[in-house]
């Protein structure tokens, strides 16, 4: 785990397992952020990497920058994201078993990078974010990750990263074939506790599946 490109807190498995969260944090949050996930989903045979983005954010971190300068950034950390899978997916853990989360920031990258990547994880979570270019990203995803599950969550308060705009994207990539489940949550740019425990039996059961 010492020579991952990016910064990161690894949480292992109560029991011996080759399956692997990897979590992306927000704007201005950082894995710290998200060390309370672990113990609330409480997944016995679950792996976890909490990393950092590359980018300093008013003492925290980010994967890119305020919109309209998006691009770069979100190019950058999707390659520091593939070198840091890379390493990870060849060595202990696989892919096909493990999960991607992100949530805001996160959550795009959860979208933008997780559907180019070659390699396809078991379920993609995006939780309370947006699509860059969700037309741009059909053209160039990688088709296997269409046979996994994926997961959308977003709140219809969400006073940081409007819910129109996340719902009206999500249905363009449902219309062109791209199986996603999106939910609904009446709150605000946050994660609640309903929304946790539905996230929770959404893994469970692609788990039972393998």
């Amino acid at each position: 785990m010492n020579n991952l490109p990016l910064k990161h807190i690894y949480i292992p498995s109560k029991v011996p397992s080759n399956k692997l969260m990897v979590v992306l944090h927000g704007r201005g949050d950082s894995s710290q952020g998200f060390t309370w996930l672990p113990p609330y989903l409480d997944l016995d045979d679950m792996n976890y990497v909490l990393l950092d983005g590359p980018y300093d954010y008013f003492g925290g971190c980010s994967w890119y920058d305020l919109p309209p300068n998006q691009l770069h950034g979100i190019a950058q950390s999707s390659s520091l994201l593939a070198e840091t899978l890379d390493i990870l997916f060849e060595s202990a853990y696989d892919v096909e078993e493990s999960f991607l989360f992100g949530f805001s920031q996160g959550s795009l990258l959860t979208f933008e990078f997780g559907s180019r990547y070659y390699k396809r994880f078991a379920g993609y979570i995006a939780v309370s974010g947006y699509i860059y270019d969700p037309k741009n990203l059909l053209e160039e995803m990688n088709p296997e990750v269409k046979k996994s599950l994926w997961l959308c969550t977003h709140g219809t308060e969400d006073d940081v990263l409007p819910f129109k705009t996340s719902s009206e994207q999500v249905a363009t990539l449902q219309d062109a074939g791209f199986d996603i489940e999106f939910k609904a949550y009446d709150k605000v740019h946050t994660i609640v506790e309903d929304e946790l425990k539905m996230i929770k039996e959404h893994i469970v059961n692609i788990n039972n599946k393998k």
